[in-house]
């Protein structure tokens, strides 16, 4: 096992870097960079015609102003100073192999327009994303597991049958929509005014007491947990029921019914390690479903600033630092949480052996 972890471990490092790298070509041909954002602060120009409007790669700013659109009247030393400020005046090369050997010490520099380090950004949005993923993961869990299990006992019955019809349905309804048709009836829309629509805490939360707190941070969690709760638990529900299925008809089930045990004993003592195996090692995995599926248009619309609406900003402004350092730490997470995956197979299972297998 620690062979296929090292090789596991020695493998991120060229994937790693085969994802920045593929990242940072094609940002080479994205139009309107960092400089003709500042121009056309410049010049007062809306950034949304600058960008339809086709603008230029990073790998052809080279200091002459006609390049930029925009740029004409402009002073090319002040041009030439814009690139040395944004780091264009280097080869696009060099400018990836700093930023790799930058993030290899996990130094993600400064945004281009907020003036603040990356990974101080980061840390003052995670707080509204992990919210949203980890009460994500366990609300779906904990509805999930028994559902599954209870769907499972009473294949084909009328629960089974309805309760799949409402999975389909919340499966299908996009979050968003969802979101939007909660805040119509319960956040001021058109009816009722009963919970709050922007922040994860109130204004006051620091002269609260600690169980005022607790119910005003999940008051305003309340609607966006439940937008996105309507499909997050569908997957592991079905998931859950058809690993019951598939191990109920297996002959050690019938031997231990045999033998006089009931159906509790047989369903929690022997068939529930088993088929949990697939839904337990996936885990890992599902955190970082839910960690990032959604948050930015459920940020948007509940107005909660976290880290899918920096990236998203981040994008729209061309403030590469924040899009490339959010890529690194994300694409680093996956890779390690893959990982963790697979040493939770070994550890339920010890039947399964990664060592044996070609990586």
């Amino acid at each position: 096992m620690g062979a296929y972890i090292l090789r596991r471990l020695l493998l991120m490092i060229p994937t790693l870097v085969g994802i920045m790298a593929v990242s940072f070509i094609v940002i080479q041909f994205a139009p309107g960079g960092p400089v003709e954002q500042v121009i056309a602060q410049l010049q007062g120009s809306d950034a949304g015609d600058r960008l339809s409007g086709g603008g230029n790669d990073l790998a052809t700013q080279g200091g002459d102003e006609g390049q930029y659109r925009g740029a004409q009247g402009l002073d090319p030393e002040f041009i030439k100073k814009l690139e040395q400020q944004f780091g264009f005046d280097k080869p696009p090369l060099t400018r990836f192999l700093d930023m790799m050997w930058n993030y290899a010490r996990f130094d993600f520099g400064e945004s281009f327009f907020r003036n603040t380090p990356v990974i101080d950004l980061i840390l003052d949005k995670l707080p509204v994303s992990l919210s949203l993923g980890v009460w994500i993961l366990l609300f779906s869990y904990i509805i999930s597991i028994p559902l599954g299990i209870r769907k499972a006992v009473t294949d084909g019955s009328a629960f089974d049958i309805w309760t799949s019809g409402i999975i389909i349905v919340g499966y299908a309804v996009p979050s968003f929509l969802f979101g939007i048709l909660l805040i119509v009836l319960f956040a001021g829309g058109s009816f009722f005014d009963w919970f709050p629509l922007r922040g994860l805490v109130s204004d006051n939360f620091a002269d609260l007491s600690w169980w005022e707190k607790i119910l005003d941070y999940f008051w305003h969690l309340t609607l966006p947990l439940i937008a996105l709760s309507l499909s997050a638990f569908a997957t592991t529900t079905l998931l859950t029921k058809n690993s019951f299925i598939d191990e109920i008809k297996k002959q050690y089930v019938t031997t231990a019914r045999a033998k006089g045990l009931n159906e509790r004993q047989v369903l929690y003592g022997h068939v529930f390690r088993n088929a949990m195996l697939i839904v337990i090692a996936g885990f890992p995995g599902a955190f970082i479903s839910a960690f990032f599926t959604g948050s930015l248009l459920i940020e948007n619309i509940f107005s909660l600033d976290g880290l899918g609406r920096l990236g998203y900003l981040a994008i729209i402004n061309r403030d590469y630092p924040i899009v490339f350092g959010t890529l690194y730490i994300f694409s680093l997470m996956g890779l390690v949480i893959s990982l963790v995956s697979d040493l939770i197979y070994t550890w339920i299972d010890p039947r399964i052996d990664f060592e044996r297998r070609d990586v």
